[in-house]
Parts: C-alpha cells; structure tokens; sequence
C-alpha cells in the first residue's frame, strides 16, 4: 500500500491524505492485477473500495452456480497463476479465494468502505484529488479500475411498477430454490439469463426467456478443446471473419439450427461482434438442451408488466410469480470522475482497444478492454511498465525537493 501522510484542516475542509503512488479505484481483479504488477517494480499503490471486500461483485453479487467460461489459464492475473488441483474452469468460489490468496502474496490491503463522490485532475497543482467521504486523496496518479460491470443496468419496462410478485436483478439471484414451481419471466438471454433460467429448471421452477435480440449461441468446448483456447489459436494465423465463419459452422454442426428455436443468430460474426460492441456470445453449458426439450420457453420482446403477469410483442399474454433481470451490467465511471472527456456518456474510455489504458496528466484505466480477464492483465502490465519509468524520476524530484528544503517523511512529502 502507498504511504499516507494526514494534515488535518478546519471543520468545513476535508483531511487530506497524500498517496505516495497510484491511486487506484476498485479492488476488484483489475485493482488487484495493476497493484500487484505495480509492487513488482517497487511502486506503491493505495487501492480505494466501496464495499467491505475485495472482489464485491464476485462475493455480493454472483449466483451459486457461477463458473468461470473460460479456462483458468485465460484468467488468471499477472505474475500468480491458479492451484494446479483447481479444475479446467473454476467455480465462483474458487475464484474468490484465488483471488484472496494473490491479494494475501503480494501484500495488498485496500482501504475498504471509501466511496469515491469525486475525482478530478487540479491543474493548478498538477495532481489527482479524490474525494471520499472521509478524506481527500491527492496523488500524481488515477487508476480507474471499476471495471465495465460496475453497478447492475435495471431498464425501464411499463407497468414492472404493478407486478405484485418478485422482481429482481440476477445481482441478487443466488439460487433456484426459492422459485419451486414458480413461473419465472427471465428478461436477457445472455449468459446471465441463460444460466439462470437452467439453474431454475434444475430446481422445479418454469422459467420463459424473453430473447428480444439476436445472439450467438456457441458450445463451450469443440472436441474436448476450450472453443476460446481454439479461436485464439486460429487468430494467430487467420483473419478474424474467417475465424467466425469456421466458429459457427462448428456450432451449426454441433448444436443445430438456434434460429429454428427463436435464438437468431446476428449477421456480424461473434469475434467481431465481441470486439466491436462488447456484446459477448454465449457459451452454451446446458441450456439449449433445456430450450430444445421446452423446459426452457422462449419469450418475444415484453410490451408491458402487468399486476400478474405480462403482455409480448407478439399479442400474448402470460401471467408469472416472478420476474429476474438478467440485464447486465454497466460502467459507474459517470457518477463520479469529473472534469475529463477521456470517458463516454456509458463510462467507457474514448480510445479504443489497445490504447485504451492510458489518458492524459498520469490517468489510467484497467479493465475496459472487453476482453474480459485477459484484457485485463494485459493492461496492468503495460500501466505498470508506464508508471514505473515516471515513478523513479518523481521519486529523484521528490528527494532532492525535501533535501534542498530541509524536509523530513514525516511532513508527508518525500518517500
């Protein structure tokens, strides 16, 4: 952790704590990651958190059945790889405690419950200030780290207002076992709304998909390989649309039609799709099989929530006991950082992949790639690298500073 040094001010200023490095907003995997690469080259860091713990999106806000998609080796952070005895794709908890392990091997303690309300650039002094609601930080450095999946998207759908059952984001989705029998509308048919409509099958409830969009249904694995570990392969050496056409007709050939099942498939290819929208393809893990035998209903767009039910856009009308928002997530990055235009109305960064890790007067940021965790120890690295070089010329400035003006640690300003 970066050194601090308080000065206390008068009733209606903040106390102020100077970071003597980086300071980094979150302290999920991509706060964790750019830490840890930092602490490598010998550069502190202060990491800023919301919530109580690390990873809070993956402890609050997961559901029991949580797999990773991909193969550990795809997500793993830098420099402290996964238990060999953990399997292909570990579980949500799993993931946790690897996660707790590597904060614990690379020493790394945020400070929790500090909610960002502003950060901005002081041009006058040349650094960052972010304000919390107990102090205001001041660093040469911003690492915004809160991810793409920030905070849960909750639509606007007419009359969800009236429903007289459950209404819920898959936030706070942990198990099926409270639907029993239930007829449960799953609005999304993401990843989300995929596993969570086959976990309430395995649990006697009746989910209806509601699949307004078209999506891009692949199997997890080809002939026993990761179907990730097999496009990246073929990256390598082929352009991406000819990478797409082989995935799909390896899914067409493995998994039928979807079209004929109300799952249309979009006329950009996955990879492409992926890298230019974020939309990220399904990686099939049971579902369909549930879609195919009707376990599964799948649902047109919905016109409006009734008191106990609702009405589609094609003229039906079902009624349900309750109604789970797999709707994603979104970026929170508007609510707070200020005086900047390096990030969209959405939150994310202006600059496209791969430059998007670096702003102007020492801002960062780690886990917008859409890339997932790859993306992110990818951006880590090259933060690290970036800041490292800056770092040791600050540090020379900041010790001859204290030297020329007969300053000591204590006085919080050299390291």
């Amino acid at each position: 952790m970066g050194s601090l040094q308080q000065e206390e001010k008068s009733d209606e200023q903040p106390k102020w704590l100077w970071v003597n490095g980086p300071i980094i907003v979150g302290a999920g995997p991509s706060g964790l990651a750019v830490s840890a690469c930092l602490k490598e080259n010998g550069v502190p860091s202060l990491i800023l958190e919301i919530s109580d713990c690390i990873a809070s999106l993956w402890q609050h806000k997961t559901y029991d059945r949580l797999k990773l998609h991909l193969p550990k080796q795809f997500c793993q952070l830098p420099l402290f790889g996964f238990p060999e005895n953990f399997p292909k794709y570990p579980t949500k908890h799993q993931f946790i405690s690897y996660l707790e392990s590597y904060a614990k091997h690379f020493n790394i303690i945020p400070k929790f419950k500090q909610a960002v309300k502003v950060a901005e650039f002081d041009d006058v002094s040349g650094f960052w200030r972010v304000q919390t609601q107990d102090f205001m930080y001041l660093s040469k450095w911003l690492i915004v780290a809160t991810g793409e999946n920030a905070e849960p998207v909750i639509p606007e759908i007419q009359g969800i207002d009236k429903f007289k059952g459950a209404v819920m984001h898959t936030s706070v989705y942990k198990c099926g076992t409270e639907f029993n029998n239930q007829r449960v509308l799953v609005i999304g048919c993401g990843n989300s709304g995929m596993e969570v409509s086959l976990d309430l099958c395995r649990h006697n409830a009746i989910p209806h998909m509601v699949v307004r969009n078209s999506v891009h249904i692949l199997p997890r694995e080809m002939l026993g390989i990761s179907t990730f570990s097999i496009a990246m392969a073929l990256l390598k050496w082929m352009p991406l649309r000819m990478v797409d056409k082989f995935l799909l007709l390896v899914a067409n050939l493995t998994l039928g039609s979807t079209d004929k099942l109300g799952l249309r498939r979009p006329k950009t290819g996955p990879l492409e799709l992926k890298n230019t929208t974020g939309k990220t393809p399904v990686l099939d893990v049971g579902a369909l099989s549930q879609i195919k035998t009707g376990k599964i209903q799948i649902m047109p767009g919905v016109k409006e929530i009734t008191k106990i039910g609702a009405k589609f856009l094609d003229g039906k009308e079902r009624e349900f006991d309750s109604i789970i928002l797999a709707t994603g997530y979104k970026s929170n990055v508007p609510s707070w950082f200020k005086g900047s235009d390096f990030f969209t109305e959405q939150g994310m960064p202006k600059t496209p992949f791969p430059n998007s890790w670096k702003g102007d007067n020492g801002l960062y940021t780690v886990g917008f790639t859409r890339r997932g965790l790859l993306g992110t120890a990818n951006d880590a690295k090259n933060i690290a690298r970036d800041i490292t070089e800056q770092w040791r010329e600050f540090k020379d400035f900041c010790k001859n500073f204290c030297t020329t003006r007969n300053l000591s640690d204590s006085q919080g300003i050299c390291f």
